[in-house]
């Protein structure tokens, strides 16, 4: 699934050709997406577009009256293509604009997501988001309360989006990594000193993600259809079984929360 990352790297490709543009028509070949796509989606005629936002991992197209909501969940990819371009096997929504370009979604799994938040209003899915990662509202103290009291895994209370958004499988295990933190240890067990370096890693890690382009993923590709750069640069993620990068311990691997984690032993504490 695209990290936050990749979805940011979506936002800003895909924003210069929306921003100020006007939404003539949205055209749905399938709505039945990971949600039917709603009727309010498909009425949005001949709005102006005022900005492409982004809260966690998904995408806000704003309207006057409201957000359209994206999401690419596990297969799915935003191309700008010119509105005379046909339509392919899973080319499944459409956003016509009037500089004769288009949006369009396509979503070979259909776990992706098109809703929509009326104005003034909040969706239930972005209701209870913690913090952005790069915002200052994710601080040392914020990280510290979340880390408190928890006895679950570090790495499942980083990934806990009601904790922080956006640090999705990647780059909570290349954070850890970095900042020398046992990804099963208990959350609670983490050391002051460890969650100082901790909070800096994780946003560096991420701002890092952004600037390369994001993490070339098999299901994913930019806007303009270019894989990201970033993988070369994993230090954990993807590696296990193979030395670490610092001191040459073969690295291991596990699973938490049913996903793959990969760490250094001897790094790691």
């Amino acid at each position: 699934m695209p990290e936050l990352p990749e979805v940011e790297v979506s936002r800003q490709g895909i924003s210069p050709y929306l921003h100020n543009q006007q939404l003539i028509k949205v055209v749905a070949r399938q709505r039945q997406l990971r949600w039917w796509v709603p009727d309010e989606v498909l009425s949005q005629l001949n709005q102006p577009i005022l900005s492409v936002t982004r809260r966690a991992k998904y995408l806000l197209i704003q309207l006057p009256a409201g957000d359209i909501i994206l999401h690419l969940g596990m297969s799915g990819h935003l191309k700008v293509l010119s509105a005379d371009t046909p339509a392919t096997k899973h080319d499944h929504i459409d956003f016509v604009l009037d500089s004769g370009m288009l949006l369009r979604l396509n979503d070979t799994r259909r776990f992706g997501a098109v809703l929509w938040q009326q104005k003034g209003q909040v969706h239930p899915l972005l209701a209870s988001l913690g913090p952005e990662p790069l915002s200052d509202n994710f601080n040392l103290a914020h990280l510290s309360a979340a880390f408190a009291k928890r006895s679950s895994a570090a790495k499942l209370v980083l990934m806990d989006n009601q904790v922080v958004v956006g640090v999705g499988n990647i780059y909570a295990n290349e954070a850890l990594f970095k900042a020398g933190i046992l990804p099963s240890k208990p959350a609670k067990a983490v050391t002051p000193q460890q969650l100082a370096k901790l909070l800096p890693v994780i946003k560096d890690t991420l701002a890092a993600a952004i600037k390369q382009g994001g993490t070339t993923l098999k299901d994913f590709s930019q806007a303009d259809g270019k894989p990201g750069y970033f993988a070369q640069q994993l230090l954990v993620y993807g590696r296990g079984g193979q030395p670490c990068v610092t001191c040459g311990t073969q690295l291991s691997e596990i699973r938490l929360g049913q996903r793959s984690t990969v760490f250094c032993p001897q790094c790691q504490r």
